[in-house]
């Protein structure tokens, strides 16, 4: 067997639920947001601070999926 291709999770299907939750409720928050900027017709520059929130998101739901 190639060591490379065994993963061994270092975390329990409690906190990969708690991380992909996490992840989601992130997408949905930033998502509502940014149709709120665009909606009102606050200036682009603005949606630039979503950049964090949906990095985060994406961090938690990958975690979750790859199980670290």
């Amino acid at each position: 067997m190639d060591s490379a291709s065994i993963c061994i999770s270092n975390i329990g299907p409690r906190e990969r639920r708690k991380r992909m939750t996490f992840g989601v409720l992130l997408f949905v928050v930033s998502a509502a947001v940014a149709t709120v900027l665009v909606a009102t017709g606050i200036p682009r520059w603005w949606r630039l601070a979503l950049f964090v929130p949906l990095w985060a998101a994406a961090g938690g739901c990958f975690q979750a999926r790859e199980k670290t």
